[in-house]
């Protein structure tokens, strides 16, 4: 179950169906208790059979996010995204943990807690950068 205060427009969740099988959407609204998607039987599900879905690297490759490539000096357990032509944002995959990493003086840091699910990441990229942090079809 995912607090209410957790969930924005847009954040990607789940929910089980009629035959236990785990359905990803987006939110599309959330209005006294209940989270709506235009897909979702009667369009609408309350919060109590709303799930967090897992982050992964597959999914952080959809929202954009590349890897970092050694011919050119950079961690392969750091995946960036470029967010305007100055900052990107970063986080570190490592032994099935996602932290967020920011630039300082010496490198990139770690700060934060570990990121465990979908929507932590798009509420922090939307903390950071004021847009929102969609799938790439």
């Amino acid at each position: 179950m995912i607090h209410e205060s957790d969930i924005r427009i847009g954040n990607y969740v789940s929910y089980f169906d009629y035959n236990m099988e785990e359905t990803a959407f987006v939110v599309e609204g959330i209005l006294a208790g209940f989270i709506y998607n235009s897909g979702l039987p009667r369009s609408k599900l309350p919060f109590e059979k709303v799930n967090p879905v897992v982050l992964d690297v597959y999914l952080l490759s959809r929202f954009g996010f590349i890897k970092g490539d050694p011919e050119y000096g950079e961690d392969v357990n750091v995946y960036s995204l470029k967010y305007n032509r100055l900052h990107s944002v970063h986080v570190r995959h490592e032994n099935d943990t996602f932290q967020p990493l920011t630039d300082a003086a010496e490198g990139l840091v770690a700060y934060g807690r570990p990121i465990v699910h979908v929507h932590q990441l798009q509420n922090l990229f939307h903390a950071v950068t004021r847009d929102d942090l969609t799938l790439f079809e």
